[in-house]
Parts: C-alpha cells; sequence; structure tokens
C-alpha cells in the first residue's frame, strides 16, 4: 500500500519553486517534506544542511537516518516545530501548514512538479537557495546530457505503443493506473523511444479498464513499483497475470515487464538513470554497444 501511495503522489508533483518568506543566508537547517527535494538537496551537497524528512523518503541512505516528520496529507507539526528549522520545504498544496510554520516565524518554500524542465529549474533553483549553486548547475547540466545521450541511443529505431504501469491491485489487473500524457513520465518515454499509448490524455496519470487496455493495444507493458521489496518469485507472478489478456501485442511478443525503485518515480536528481531504464527495456540492443 506504501509503495501504491508513494507512486500515486509522485504523478501528482514535479519541481517548481515559491519562496513564501527570504532569508539573508543560506539555510543552515532544512525540513524536506518532499522525496524529489531531498534528492536534490543531497545531489547539490546540501545534505549535511537537511534535519528532517518525510515519511517517504528512501533515498540517499543517509537521508533515512533523519528524524521524519509525516507527508503530504499527514505534516507531524510538532516534530517539524521542536526540529527548530529555519527552512521548510513542502508541496504547494499544504496551506494548513505552510500557513502554521509561517505563523510560527519560520521560512517556508512551496513546490509543485510537472515536467522535466521544472525539475532542472528545481534543481538550479535550490541550488541558489542553499548556497550550492555551482554543484547543482553541475548536476542539472549532466542530467541534461544523459537525456540526450539516451535521446540519441534510441534515434531511428522504431517506437513501440508502452503502456506504462504505476499502481494495481496485486496478482490482477483490475484498479490499474497508468501513464497519461501530462508530465515527466510521459517525456521520459518520449525520450526513451516509445509512444505513450495515453500521450492523448491530459493528466498526469488514468485509471485504465480491461475494455481500454485491450482497446489501446500496448505493443510494451511496463510496470513500475517504487520500493524494492518484491523478489523475482513475486515479479514472475506478477507478469503472468497479463497473461489474462492473451491478445494484447505486448503479450504475444512476449514484451511486459517489471521495473522496481524509487528513482522510476521520484523526479529528482535520478530523473536520467530512471530515463534508461525505461529505455534499456524499450531498445535492448541500442545498449549493446
Amino acid at each position: 500500500m506504501r509503495s501504491y501511495r508513494c507512486a500515486s503522489l509522485a504523478l501528482l508533483f514535479v519541481i517548481s519553486s515559491t519562496t513564501v518568506t527570504s532569508q539573508s543566508s543560506p539555510p543552515q537547517r532544512i525540513i524536506s517534506l518532499i522525496p524529489a527535494v531531498t534528492e536534490i538537496l543531497f545531489a547539490i551537497g546540501a545534505g549535511s544542511q537537511v534535519i528532517g524528512v518525510s515519511n517517504y523518503d528512501v533515498y540517499p541512505p543517509a537521508a533515512t537516518q533523519l528524524p521524519r516528520v509525516g507527508g503530504l496529507v499527514d505534516p507531524a507539526v510538532e516534530t517539524i516545530l521542536s526540529l527548530q528549522p529555519d527552512l521548510v520545504i513542502a508541496y504547494e498544496t499544504q496551506f494548513t501548514l505552510l500557513k502554521q510554520l509561517t505563523n510560527a516565524g519560520i521560512n517556508v518554500s512551496s513546490y509543485t512538479h510537472g515536467t522535466l524542465d521544472h525539475i532542472l529549474a528545481g534543481i538550479r533553483s535550490l541550488g541558489v537557495q542553499t548556497g550550492h549553486a555551482t554543484r547543482a548547475e553541475q548536476v542539472a547540466r549532466q542530467i541534461e546530457s544523459d537525456l540526450q545521450g539516451i535521446r540519441a541511443r534510441v534515434a531511428g529505431r522504431n517506437r513501440p505503443r508502452t503502456l506504462l504501469v504505476f499502481a494495481k491491485e496485486p496478482l490482477s489487473i483490475r484498479n490499474l493506473f497508468a501513464n497519461g500524457g501530462k508530465g515527466f513520465h510521459n517525456e521520459m518515454l518520449e525520450i526513451a523511444g516509445s509512444k505513450n499509448v495515453f500521450a492523448d490524455t491530459t493528466r498526469p496519470s488514468v485509471q485504465a479498464s480491461t475494455e481500454t487496455i485491450l482497446a489501446r493495444a500496448p505493443e510494451v507493458i511496463i510496470e513500475v513499483r517504487a520500493g524494492n521489496a518484491l523478489k523475482p518469485t513475486d515479479i514472475r507472478r506478477e507478469l503472468a497475470v497479463w497473461n489474462l489478456l492473451p491478445s494484447l501485442p505486448a503479450v504475444q511478443a512476449g514484451r511486459v515487464y517489471f521495473l522496481q525503485g524509487a528513482d522510476l518515480v521520484v523526479p529528482g536528481p535520478r530523473i536520467a538513470i530512471a530515463t534508461e531504464r525505461l529505455a534499456r527495456a524499450l531498445h535492448p540492443d541500442a545498449f549493446k554497444q
């Protein structure tokens, strides 16, 4: 259930910042309620300034040792206040929390997530905000370079119609949520060399019925999970469920894949790594050289 929730939240948000209050010097006691922001802070060299993270942070390992302060729907306000932060970074939809912290005299920044450009802008913005602008620029440019490299590797190859699945009932195709036509995952699929079967939709995610999946006729199906809890035997059982739809081109071609890892759903500094994982599943021959 936790991985389902993480995947759903990741689909809703991508980084672009708005500072609610300002500071004259870089913050030294930062609390991040957003896993993507936490990863960015550590990647740009601001990890030592982080004193608290959300309940859903799993990377980097150093972040998992920090105090937990709740999440999107259940922020632990008293815990946050007790840690005496000089900056709290939260989702822009956490209106009540932002107001409470501002009233308590704590500097806050709110974030919302959407596209790859927003992620890169967020990295650069956090670099400026935390005093690590140079390192942040290096991280952002490396991501840009890596994404361009992936695009070049798959250039000119067939672009299979792809269904990217983020959540569904275990050992079932019921209550299935897939990547929609809006957001960074749609861009990742395009860079990785595929056509999103739901590219014509206007939401980051769509709930797809069996009938809809059959009508969209994906040539490749990729299931992703935020965690790494499933063993190889569990994965084989999950993949076998798709045999219930034998008419799907992806099933007929044996092109149903299962990928695990928070990098696949957290829009942070590992976004190029996640995109390459998708590309390797879609075009394994492109990475044999």
